[in-house]
């Protein structure tokens, strides 16, 4: 099988040059080598197109497979926005027990024209019947995370403004995630303006929250206390063994489901699997268990 080492140790370099938080470099590691064969046919016999980035914190072993092509970002955005609200509540211009009024209208990044989210299209409905009223922006971020509300998120993204997010995005050196918009904007999607990331940059932004080197380790550690919050744990945490700490955020649309958590495993790692082509959530679930499963087997 043809290494792809070469090709982590080079973005580690180029991450370093930029100044932001590297994937660091590791060498080979013949359990994961010896795992990825079997994991390969089971990708290949799903059907679907994947893409998987999995590092060892300690950087002594890791697996990439097409971890470079972009996917729609799906709900796996909400990270970035969630280090975006970090940063900013750091650097003093906000706190997280800041108000913000809940309101159901945005505007289109195709044309400017306003839109509003439909609750049903929402995995969270609570929040649309508190409109007029007010919550914190560390309450919304806790919505926006746990349960993926698109309302909570929009509200954020917002108050944050997308450039803000998208500056925090450069700084650790994640490119490949690029936050373009808000969620549920149709007109946007119509024109193939889309959020995307790949494998390799939202394994860089986990790492960076792992490591304590998101904003710093006092709003890393916050961060990855409310993505072990994570209410849908049916993909990466259903592959490992019970009571196994995972801080995560899922991403789902029609067609694809992806997952990116931080495993807090004897040997902690990062793992993230983005997934495109199944139509059943439960099998595009199971793919991503089992894929977590060969891999921690292998590592612990």
């Amino acid at each position: 099988m043809r290494s792809r080492w070469p090709l982590l140790a080079r973005a580690s370099l180029l991450a370093l040059l930029a100044g932001g938080v590297p994937v660091h470099a590791a060498q080979p590691d013949a359990a994961i080598l010896a795992a990825a064969p079997g994991i390969e046919s089971t990708i290949g016999a799903s059907g679907a197109q994947v893409a998987v980035a999995f590092q060892l914190l300690d950087g002594s072993g890791g697996w990439f497979l097409r971890a470079d092509e972009p996917y729609h970002a799906a709900s796996t955005m909400k990270v970035p926005v969630l280090i975006g609200l970090y940063e900013q509540a750091h650097l003093g211009k906000l706190s997280l027990g800041d108000p913000l009024r809940v309101r159901n209208e945005f505007h289109s990044l195709a044309d400017g024209s306003p839109y509003s989210l439909d609750p049903a299209d929402d995995s969270e409905a609570d929040l649309y019947r508190a409109l007029g009223q007010t919550r914190t922006l560390g309450e919304l971020s806790e919505l926006m995370i746990t349960v993926s509300s698109n309302l909570a998120t929009n509200l954020l993204i917002e108050r944050l403004g997308v450039e803000s997010i998208r500056r925090s995005v450069h700084a650790l050196a994640a490119d490949g995630m690029n936050v373009r918009r808000g969620v549920e904007d149709s007109k946007a999607f119509q024109q193939g303006l889309n959020n995307t990331t790949t494998a390799r940059a939202l394994l860089t932004l986990m790492a960076a929250i792992a490591r304590g080197e998101a904003v710093d380790p006092a709003s890393s550690r916050a961060m990855s206390a409310v993505l072990e919050r994570q209410t849908f744990n049916d993909g990466i945490p259903a592959g490992l063994p019970a009571g196994t700490r995972v801080a995560h955020k899922t991403g789902e649309i029609t067609g694809i489901q992806h997952d990116a958590a931080i495993v807090y495993a004897p040997r902690p790692f990062v793992l993230v699997v983005l997934t495109r082509g199944i139509a059943a959530p439960r099998d595009s679930n199971a793919l991503i268990a089992e894929i977590a499963r060969r891999l921690y087997a292998a590592t612990q």
